[in-house]
């Protein structure tokens, strides 16, 4: 037997009374779910899935809110699993989810929509010898899996026929926030190393490889990674947090469009690039639906299209310009600067490496313009230079990047009536067939912009909920704002404020979000009109939006929580 316990000394019992109450108190207060992820992360369309949540859910069943169409969401009767099912016409690309209780909201978390056939990971599959094999044709598959633990190596077997043109794609940092800098590999049956990628050309994390098979035979493909955020360690990194979809494929994989804009009032087409599509068959060019005509001053003018029966994804641009659709004709070099209309936007190549577009445009003395070049945003690896030049070739302006971006914008403002050069190329005199841009030229406006500082807010009983809208007036922009919230669940009610260009205001305002202990917890809005001199609210609208955290991405939808009373005190 051991020792008999001591008794507490009397003057301690205030101090183990103390914490026998905190301690009580904390079990009692319940927490708000928390999301890190699903697994599998994605779905072919017209199919069901279940998946896994990693996180906390202290009560079960949750509710599940998600930001996209063509998903039904269920939890289903285990905890921490959900049952997804996946509309046949479902749009391609990423779904929102988050993950509410009465308690709280988690972030959202990515689901990706997908249109291949889709399978999962089968471990073991980390010896040479023995990876795991997909399909016996020719490979048309996305395959879901994880890099479970530190060293692992994913191998999948594949058949190829000389000539086939392989493409491998990972899914992992940029879309579904692994915390994985992923590297692929094809390998030959024996052990030799054929190709190797660590980037998809664009400064990513995450690999894409393009491998022409040199005779028939099992090639396969290797996929491990490093941590995204370095460390101490020299091991190939892995865990539960490092998921990727990789897609692997024979057949067409979209990688970019061309032209890069279209009208803004009117459908279009576009062609379809990639490996193993050629532009040129009509089978793959992409529909551009109509626009509803209205200039948004470009903050969600950029719309990403897909293909029913092609993996990948591409954008293009929606501009107001009347010659949207020009692209670049070769050969226009410095001795031969193909002309380009003021307030147009033209599509371009840097092809062959060392290529220079020059282009020759009429500008008038005073009036101010943006020349404004997008590679890096449309996923294409262009880190490009911008210069203005007069007539001559002279230097007037030149820049290369724009705060943390790789796309240059050159505001320029003529000192006399005439003809200049406009220049793009390549900051490391790289090129070739994805080296394309669009090169617009935007006459400066004024114009605001409305942004949360966080995508999710809580609503205590009694007190109101505030919620900072951060304004952004650009241009010289003077006007009155109104500012709203919208799409809110009945029962729940808003204040509304006027940002001024002459006060605090004119840079924040606070909302208060009000309503009974009993409201739905929801999605709403933050939306801001200018408001004219005679007190109408003018057409012109902007949609406050906020970072989605640990992502490269926004939401328009934040949430709001409506905790539930606290329990009255015990006399």
């Amino acid at each position: 037997m051991g020792p008999t316990p001591r008794p507490l000394h009397r003057a301690a019992w205030p101090i183990a009374i103390a914490l026998l109450l905190a301690a009580s108190g904390r079990a009692a207060t319940a927490k708000p779910p928390t999301l890190t992820g699903f697994f599998p992360a994605g779905a072919e369309r017209g199919r069901s899935a279940s998946v896994t949540m990693s996180g906390s859910f202290d009560h079960w069943p949750v509710g599940v809110w998600v930001e996209g169409d063509g998903l039904k969401v269920e939890p289903s009767k285990e905890k921490g699993v959900l049952s997804v099912v996946v509309a046949g016409d479902a749009k391609p690309g990423v779904r929102w989810i988050r993950i509410y209780d009465k308690d709280g909201a988690t972030g959202l978390r990515p689901f990706v929509v997908g249109v291949l056939p889709e399978a999962a990971e089968a471990e073991p599959n980390d010896d040479p010898l023995a990876p795991q094999r997909i399909g016996a044709g020719p490979p048309r598959t996305t395959i879901n899996g994880r890099l479970g633990k530190r060293g692992d190596v994913d191998g999948f077997a594949v058949e190829l026929r000389a000539g086939a043109m392989l493409t491998a794609d990972v899914e992992a940092n940029r879309r579904l926030g692994s915390p994985m800098d992923g590297v692929l590999q094809v390998v030959s049956a024996d052990g030799f190393v054929l190709d190797q990628a660590d980037d998809d050309g664009g400064g990513g994390f995450d690999p894409r490889l393009v491998f022409r098979a040199p005779a028939d035979g099992t090639y396969i493909v290797r996929v491990f990674a490093f941590p995204a955020t370095p460390d101490s360690s020299i091991e190939l990194a892995g865990g539960d947090a490092y998921v990727y979809r990789l897609t692997l494929t024979t057949g067409g994989f979209l990688d970019h469009a061309f032209p890069l804009a279209v009208p803004l009032d009117g459908p279009a087409r576009v062609a379809a690039l990639g490996p193993n599509l050629s532009g040129s068959d009509p089978d793959s060019a992409l529909a551009v639906p109509p626009g509803d005509g209205k200039d948004d001053g470009g903050r969600s003018g950029r719309l990403t299209l897909f293909h029913p029966r092609l993996p990948g994804s591409v954008q293009v641009r929606r501009v107001a310009a009347a010659a949207a659709a020009t692209v670049e004709a070769e050969l226009n070099g410095a001795d031969k600067p193909q002309p380009l209309a003021d307030l147009a936007s033209i599509s371009g190549r840097i092809d062959p490496a060392g290529d220079r577009d020059v282009y020759r445009i009429a500008l008038k003395k005073g009036e101010a313009r943006l020349f404004r070049l997008e590679s890096r945003g449309f996923g294409l690896p262009l880190d490009a230079v911008l210069a203005v030049q007069d007539a001559t070739g002279k230097g007037l302006a030149e820049t290369d990047d724009v705060g943390e971006s790789k796309d240059p914008e050159l505001r320029f403002t003529p000192a006399a009536d005439g003809e200049y050069r406009i220049v793009v190329r390549d900051l490391h005199g790289r090129g070739g067939p994805r080296f394309a841009y669009l090169l617009s030229v935007v006459r400066p406006a004024p114009d605001f912009g409305l942004a949360l500082a966080a995508d999710a807010f809580e609503l205590t009983p009694g007190k109101p909920a505030r919620v900072v809208v951060t304004v952004d007036r650009q241009e010289g922009f003077a006007g009155e704002i109104e500012v709203r919230a919208e799409g809110l669940v009945a029962g729940l009610r808003c204040t509304t404020a006027v940002s001024r260009s002459g006060d605090d205001s004119a840079k924040s305002v606070t909302l208060e979000l009000l309503g009974p202990v009993d409201a739905r917890p929801g999605s709403f809005r933050v939306v801001g009109r200018p408001v004219a001199a005679d007190g109408r609210e003018r057409e012109h609208e902007r949609v406050a939006r906020s970072k989605i955290a640990g992502f490269d991405a926004e939401t328009e939808h934040p949430w709001l929580t409506v905790l539930p009373a606290p329990a009255a005190a015990k006399p």
